[in-house]
């Protein structure tokens, strides 16, 4: 696997803390500022972003798991892009690509993050489960896939109740954001299938399985 140094690590450590608060203090201050241009609406949306940026650490404590800094600073990055710039700021409506780079770049986290479970799930000592890399892939995509579809479940919902605009065009919109999605999530397994071929080539998915594995031992060690 990549492998880092405790200087390297350190460092990185530090950069995705960094830019996690940044972002966490930039909505934090833009709700503020959007309560005394009376603008209530944006800023309860922009409250209600802050709240979901906490989301990854709420998660990892509930369930007892130690999420990477990389992991928690993406995650607060795609949170900030797709709902503060995206819907807030209107990018969508300003930038025509900003959503085809916000779909492939979902597809590419939610990759990862199937690619993570079904390896921890394949790596536990105490379940003797020996999945073919081919098998661990194609769950990787079809985990991004169906997160995918749930996120379009979520913003019809969105549109529905609060009548905002998440879906834009609709069926035409949600069909397009899923064959992005799919071409992020295509590529993440494509690197996972080459990375259980040859774990000793150095990659950034073999640096952040290091980075989840040194954090969480317990689900690498055979229990007695």
């Amino acid at each position: 696997m990549g492998t880092q140094t405790p200087l390297q690590k350190t460092t990185h450590t530090k950069v995705h803390q960094r830019i996690s608060i940044s972002l966490k203090a930039i909505l934090g201050l833009g709700a503020l500022l959007l309560v005394f241009q009376g603008r209530y609406q944006a800023a309860f949306q922009v409250l209600m972003i802050l709240l979901i940026t906490f989301m990854p650490l709420m998660l990892g404590s509930r369930f007892k798991v130690q999420i990477p800094h990389e992991f928690e600073s993406l995650a607060v990055v795609f949170l900030y892009m797709a709902l503060f710039l995206g819907e807030v700021q209107g990018f969508y409506q300003r930038f025509w690509w900003w959503d085809v780079v916000l779909h492939i770049g979902s597809g590419l986290l939610l990759g990862i993050l199937g690619f993570l479970l079904v390896y921890v799930l394949n790596e536990k000592k105490e379940i003797e489960l020996e999945l073919h890399p081919k098998f661990v892939a194609l769950f990787a995509f079809m985990f991004a896939m169906g997160m995918g579809a749930l996120w379009e479940i979520f913003e019809f919902a969105m549109d529905q109740l609060f009548g905002l605009n998440m879906q834009k065009s609709g069926l035409v919109d949600t069909m397009w954001d899923l064959i992005v999605d799919g071409i992020g999530a295509l590529v993440i397994s494509l690197f996972g299938w080459a990375f259980l071929k040859d774990t000793e080539r150095t990659s950034f998915l073999g640096v952040w399985i290091d980075s989840f594995i040194e954090k969480n031992p317990r689900f690498f060690e055979k229990q007695d």
